[in-house]
């Protein structure tokens, strides 16, 4: 089922819960009850819930939002380090580059076209993938420079092969959700209270009450539903994308 479904749903179904219990309410209550009265105590308390949950709510969105861009920079990094290795080695024997440019072409092959729904699918990276990357760093670490000018590129290309491993566990350690679930447990319980004290407020069946209800309680579930897209980096809609691979090593995985 499709993510923009999901939020569309939960989003109607918010609305039509507190619609509906706002109708049945009115219509249970008797008809001598004064719903203008309040106690200000209520109102401010209401008041005091809502604004500690959108400070919550607010959190919980920058968090799994900085997670997010975090993947997409390990990406990033992992594939320009990738492309440096890649155009670095043009200097050593043609038999030495064109197994080193191979390796790390088979390696960006396989990140995008299995090792990336597998992260999404599972939060782990492949053997195989692990693997590729080891016939990387030791086609660059076994060659051994024959010219000044092979020696002085040597430490930098072993500098790039050392940042792709640090970016590629560094990929391997966001690709799980971000929020715990006591923190989940916490933000929908808030959310169920949040949108129950509307009630407490005692609103009627106006139009303009019930439109703003449906929008509030509508309002929750997007912010909820955009904190779990967030969560999981690479795996949900609004996810890390293997982009910079594709950019960066044109043809590569299609």
């Amino acid at each position: 089922m499709s993510e923009w479904l999901v939020l569309t749903l939960a989003m109607g179904a918010a609305c039509a819960v507190v619609l509906l219990v706002v109708v049945l309410r009115h219509w249970r209550t008797s008809a001598d009850y004064d719903a203008s009265e309040t106690p200000d105590v209520m109102e401010y308390m209401t008041m005091m819930i809502g604004v500690v949950y959108a400070i919550v709510l607010g959190l919980a969105i920058a968090g799994v939002w900085e997670a997010r861009s975090a993947a997409q920079d390990h990406v990033r990094v992992e594939a320009q380090a990738l492309h440096e290795v890649h155009e670095r080695v043009r200097i050593y024997p043609a038999e030495v580059r064109d197994r080193i440019r191979g390796d790390v072409r088979a390696y960006v092959g396989h990140v995008i076209n299995t090792e990336w729904d597998r992260m999404a699918e599972t939060g782990k990276l492949t053997p195989r993938g692990d693997r590729l990357l080891e016939r990387i760093r030791h086609g660059v670490t076994d060659h051994e420079p024959e010219s000044d000018f092979e020696a002085q590129a040597y430490q930098p290309l072993v500098d790039q092969v050392a940042i792709v491993d640090d970016a590629r566990v560094a990929r391997g350690d966001s690709a799980e959700p971000t929020m715990p679930g006591v923190v989940w447990f916490g933000l929908l319980t808030g959310g169920l209270v949040t949108v129950g004290l509307i009630f407490a407020l005692q609103i009627r069946r106006t139009a303009r009450e019930l439109i703003l209800a449906g929008l509030f309680s509508a309002l929750i579930a997007f912010l909820l539903f955009l904190i779990w897209g967030f969560d999981a980096p690479y795996s949900r809609g609004i996810a890390a994308t293997a982009e910079p691979f594709r950019a960066l090593f044109p043809g590569v995985g299609d």
